[in-house]
């Protein structure tokens, strides 16, 4: 079998540890999550993928999706009336829709 550039990362990541299944999404898709040990083996992929996040969070709060103190060291993530209300989450994009699924997991898990 002869596996793509991204199937190969992934397969080292999950050996190295840095990466671990979670399970299925609604539409089949198999769900991973990074763990700690990401930032030692790829700094490269951990930095980028802490800036996106970010920047997703961002949105969903700029959108009042999600509320935080932006002044706390740490800040604490809670999920707005908007979050569950599916006209404003149906304007949202699908990556961001999906985006939003998982912090509603997380937080109501």
């Amino acid at each position: 079998m002869n596996l793509g550039p991204e199937e190969q990362l992934l397969l080292t990541l999950i050996d190295q540890g840095a990466v671990e299944f979670k399970g299925f999404d609604e539409e089949g898709e198999a769900l991973y999550s990074f763990t700690n040990k990401l930032q030692e083996v790829h700094p490269e992929l951990y930095a980028l993928h802490t800036s996106m996040l970010n920047k997703e969070m961002m949105h969903l709060w700029e959108n009042g999706f999600v509320e935080m103190d932006l002044f706390s060291d740490n800040p604490v993530v809670t999920l707005s009336p908007e979050a569950f209300n599916p006209t404003k989450v149906d304007q949202l994009d699908e990556d961001m829709k999906k985006f939003l699924l998982e912090i509603k997991r997380i937080i109501l898990s």
